[in-house]
């Protein structure tokens, strides 16, 4: 072997094990958790709302309107967004959070939870089963006051 390919060796040799000693601490400076919490790009604002109002008032007409994880309606998985709990197990709790997701905090009024049930020329969007023809429906009203009681923090 001569000594210019030697040299070229040694030389390849040494730099792959900079490279080798250089890269794993540079890889770990982005895995280092952050000094503090990073704020939501909302600002942090959340809509609290009234698990107690909920169970009173919501709850009920979710259970009259049959809007439970039986038969094809609110399951979760490849049926939407909206899982409750099966009208044979009632969990409020999980009905409740499941709830609080389809609820807008800055567009209320919009929130999923009021269009999708409400009948299109009243307002709704598309959904398999509009079970309120008009957002004077009794069980419109009670969702409605409960979303528009929450308290924005």
């Amino acid at each position: 072997m001569t000594t210019c390919r030697r040299e070229h060796q040694r030389a390849v040799i040494r730099g792959i094990s900079i490279a080798l000693m250089l890269v794993p601490p540079v890889c770990l400076l982005g895995c280092t958790k952050p000094l503090a919490p990073v704020q939501a790009p909302s600002g942090g604002h959340t809509l609290v709302l009234d698990y107690d109002e909920f169970v009173l008032t919501v709850e009920p007409v979710l259970s009259q309107q049959g809007c439970d994880a039986g038969g094809d309606c609110h399951g979760g998985g490849i049926r939407g967004t909206f899982e409750l709990s099966p009208d044979n197990a009632k969990d409020a709790r999980f009905d409740f959070d499941q709830a609080v997701l389809q609820v807008s905090p800055t567009q209320r009024d919009s929130s999923r939870l009021l269009t999708k049930p409400l009948a299109i020329a009243a307002g709704g969007v598309p959904h398999a089963v509009k079970v309120f023809a008009s957002v004077d429906d009794p069980g419109f009203q009670a969702i409605h006051l409960w979303i528009q009681h929450g308290v924005l923090q």
